[in-house]
C-alpha cells in the first residue's frame, strides 16, 4: 500500500487529478481507460481539478468510460440528491466524456438485484475497471459497504446504517427519516479487482477510519482495510486525516514518498 500524505485538502486533490490525468494520458490501448467514481465531498475537489485540465486541454475523457460505485434505491436520477445528478451537476456536464460512456446504477429499477448483476457484467465486459477512485465514511465504509459487509461482496443492494442515514442527513433537510434506507451499490471486492484504487481520506474525522485502513487488521469491522490486501492500493491523505497514526507509520510513508521524488 502507498499512502501520500499532503498538507491539506486541496493539495491532496491536486496530487490526485494529476495521478489520474497522468494514468489516462499514457493509456494508449485502443479499448477505453475504465474509471471508477465515488461522489460524496471527499473527490469535489478532484472533479475540480479534472474539469480545468480537461477545459485546459491538458486531459481528454473521450476515450473513458466510468463506472459509479452506488445509488440511492427509490430515488429517480432528476431528483438533486440522486447520485446521478450529483455527477452530472459536479462533473460530466463540464468535461468532453461521451453520455453513452457514462454508467451509473438505476436507482429506479423494479429490479434491483437484476440491475446490480448486469453492471458487474458490463464492468467485466470491458475488461475491469482500470482505476477506482473512491472516498470511505467516518466508520471506514467503502462505496455503501458499511461495517460487517463481506470484503468479498459484489455489487448489490445495502442497507444503509443508522450512523450513515444520520450523516447524509444533512443533504436531506437534516432529517435521517427522508434519507433512503436503502442503496445500490459496488462490492468491497468489485472495487479491490480493480487493477489500481486510489481512496481519498481527508479530514480528522476520519482520522480513526485512516489508521484503520494502514496500521489495523484486516477486517470486515472497517471495509476499507480491504486495500491492504490490494496490490496497488492508494491512499492520498490530508495532515488532519493522520492524527491516529502512530509517529513511526507517519513518519514511515513521508520518507518512502520523499524516496520516490529522488
Amino acid at each position: 500500500m502507498r499512502v501520500v500524505i499532503q498538507k491539506d485538502y486541496n493539495n491532496m486533490c491536486l496530487w490526485a487529478a494529476n495521478y489520474i490525468a497522468g494514468r489516462i494520458n499514457a493509456h494508449t490501448d485502443s479499448r477505453p481507460f475504465v474509471l471508477g467514481l465515488p461522489t460524496g465531498s471527499s473527490p469535489l475537489g478532484v472533479y475540480a481539478e479534472l474539469i480545468r485540465k480537461n477545459k485546459a486541454g491538458e486531459v481528454s475523457f473521450k476515450n473513458v468510460v466510468t463506472f459509479n460505485m452506488d445509488e440511492y434505491l427509490g430515488l429517480p436520477r432528476e431528483h438533486e440528491q440522486s447520485y446521478w445528478y450529483f455527477m452530472h451537476s459536479n462533473f460530466f456536464d463540464h468535461i468532453d466524456i461521451p453520455a453513452e460512456n457514462v454508467n451509473i446504477l438505476n436507482g429506479m429499477n423494479p429490479d434491483p438485484e437484476a440491475e446490480c448483476a448486469a453492471y458487474e457484467a458490463k464492468i467485466a465486459s470491458f475488461g475491469g475497471i482500470d482505476l477506482f477512485l473512491g472516498g470511505i465514511g467516518v466508520d471506514g465504509h467503502l462505496a455503501f459497504n458499511e461495517p460487517f459487509t463481506s470484503l468479498s461482496s459484489r455489487t448489490g443492494v445495502r442497507a444503509l446504517t443508522s450512523d450513515t442515514l444520520i450523516v447524509n442527513s444533512r443533504f436531506f433537510d437534516n432529517d435521517p427519516a427522508k434519507v433512503p434506507a436503502k442503496a445500490l451499490s459496488v462490492g468491497v471486492a468489485t472495487v479491490t479487482d480493480a487493477k489500481e484504487v486510489l481512496v481519498l481520506i481527508s479530514g480528522h474525522n476520519k482520522a480513526r477510519a485512516l489508521a484503520a485502513s494502514v496500521e489495523g487488521g484486516v477486517s470486515q469491522k472497517w471495509t476499507c482495510s480491504a486495500l491492504q490486501l490490494h496490490p496497488a492500493a492508494i491512499i492520498a491523505c490530508d495532515e488532519p486525516a493522520c492524527g491516529e497514526l502512530t509517529v513511526d507509520t507517519y513518519k514511515y510513508f513521508l520518507d518512502i514518498e520523499r524516496a520516490e521524488r529522488l
